[in-house]
């Protein structure tokens, strides 16, 4: 089977602007009366468009090629020799891992005067040489797997993220449930929990680490460890706080058992809209997935 390329891209903030306000010159007046200027957010339009073009004409004609939006991931059949071409910021990358089963992926900056992202590390002009490698015609290549983190309820719905998943209110309100972890268990009011992996451990995951004394170490990018952390726990008569934070290996399971009778959610990478809803009495268990990011890296 040849192989295809799938670009994926989203819109520029600049391509947002003008959407919502209808033309250039309605999005423009807009920014400048708060005393912002469109220019830099054209000209960045301008850069992710060429590198666009840029990329598409470096797949091999003998190559199908297809090119999707974020927005319609989660409904885009992708095929096991599939390479996929991420254009855009190491966000859009995480959206796609979410839909992917060990396809490659290529995270291209397509800006070449920024500093290559920790996802999206390759320029566009880079596309030819790293087809090569992903095809079989290079003998230098460099394909990392990145842990993905899943969560899975007692019913059988499954959510896998790249860099966190939350578990938590909906209202970021206080969330009720029982944690379980091995042998111990204990009864929680809190802000939500969070389990990280060593990609995601740069943001959420760092951000909470660094706001509470004794925090484990965090994994690194390519480690098949998972970071955990309880937000805000509240000590009571009935809930606790000492079981609280961790790391998962790779073949151990972090268990809830929801005791919120509305508005539990579980959503992965910040991606509320894209949730699981959670009823008083679900167990969800979360883990490393099965499936990882494989992505190629920089030389």
């Amino acid at each position: 089977m040849l192989n295809r390329a799938v670009l994926v891209t989203r819109p520029s903030r600049y391509e947002h602007l003008v959407r919502t306000h209808g033309t250039h010159g309605q999005a423009r007046w807009f920014l400048e009366q708060r005393g912002q200027d469109i220019t830099p957010l054209a000209s960045a339009s301008t850069r992710q468009s060429l590198a666009v073009q840029t990329v598409s004409a470096a797949v091999p004609t003998s190559w199908r090629q297809a090119r999707i939006d974020r927005s319609d991931l989660d409904r885009f059949l992708f095929e096991p020799q599939d390479v996929v071409i991420v254009i855009g910021q190491d966000g859009l990358v995480a959206n796609a891992a979410r839909f992917l089963n060990d396809q490659v992926v290529i995270g291209v900056n397509p800006d070449p005067a920024e500093v290559p992202g920790v996802l999206v590390q390759h320029r566009p002009d880079d596309l030819a040489a790293c087809l090569d490698a992903v095809s079989g015609d290079s003998q230098e290549v460099a394909i990392s797997s990145r842990a993905m983190v899943e969560a899975r309820t007692d019913d059988g719905q499954v959510l896998c993220a790249l860099n966190e998943v939350f578990v938590g209110h909906e209202g970021h309100q206080s969330a009720r449930y029982r944690l379980q972890l091995g042998d111990a268990e204990e009864r929680h009011s809190s802000s939500g929990l969070i389990v990280a992996t060593g990609t995601g451990a740069t943001g959420w995951a760092a951000s909470v680490a660094r706001q509470r004394w004794g925090s484990p170490s965090l994994p690194g990018p390519k480690d098949e460890a998972l970071a955990w952390f309880v937000r805000e726990a509240w000590p009571s008569a009935t809930t606790g706080c000492s079981l609280t934070a961790g790391l998962l290996g790779p073949n151990e399971t972090l268990s809830l058992v929801s005791e919120q009778e509305t508005g539990g959610v579980i959503f992965g990478d910040g991606i509320e809209a894209d949730r699981l809803r959670l009823r008083w009495g679900q167990t969800i268990h979360i883990r490393r997935a099965h499936r990882a990011l494989r992505l190629l890296e920089a030389a």
